[in-house]
């Protein structure tokens, strides 16, 4: 997400830097520059624009959506697993304490080598939840990169026919006239694609 929005912004800086040279360049025959409505006029005609908030997209996206109950339910195993063992060590550890408080070890060595297995098991836990957190990291990462793939992908072949020279993010356009918002229309011929293939 963080790309594409790198280059829209590389993209909008681009088109006003080309407005900027447009104005200052570009004199009628008497030397004089034409004036703002001129060449707003003569850029706007030869560009077609339009944006999607793709916050939006992402939000009502049934395919996101079903990416996002599959990572919830992943993540509610996680932790599942991870509390049930964090848990059991817990119990475990309590024991020791108390078992070592009353002088329940028949050796000092016994008591060393059980509070070695515990910070063993400890150490395993903490493995476990790293290896769980990474895994989840992993899955969001990967349910993010085919959300967006899946929104380019489906904006290429909608610019096949309607020809827009730049289709924007609209979460990066503060002030934009809704005639060239097409995220409704991208929203719902996603929708009707997804539900499709399922």
């Amino acid at each position: 997400m963080k790309g594409s929005s790198t280059i829209v912004s590389v993209l909008a800086l681009v088109a006003v830097a080309i407005l900027y040279v447009l104005y200052f360049t570009q004199s009628n025959k008497t030397g004089e520059t034409p004036n703002e409505k001129e060449t707003v006029s003569n850029v706007s005609g030869s560009f077609k624009i339009a944006y999607v908030k793709a916050d939006s997209v992402i939000l009502n996206y049934e395919l996101a959506q079903y990416l996002h109950d599959e990572f919830t339910k992943k993540q509610e195993a996680y932790n599942s697993e991870f509390g049930t063992k964090r848990q059991s060590f817990e119990r475990e550890a309590a024991a020791f304490q108390e078992k070592l408080q009353r002088g329940g070890f028949l050796t000092e060595q016994r008591a060393i080598q059980e509070r070695d297995r515990l910070v063993g098991k400890e150490q395993e836990i903490l493995q476990l939840d790293q290896d769980l957190s990474g895994r989840l990291a992993e899955l969001q990462a990967t349910n993010n990169k085919q959300i967006l793939d899946s929104l380019l992908s489906y904006l290429e072949e909608y610019n096949k026919n309607k020809k827009y020279d730049y289709i924007f993010n609209g979460a990066e356009i503060l002030v934009g006239n809704e005639a060239h918002n097409i995220t409704a229309e991208v929203l719902k011929a996603m929708n009707e694609r997804y539900n499709n293939t399922k």
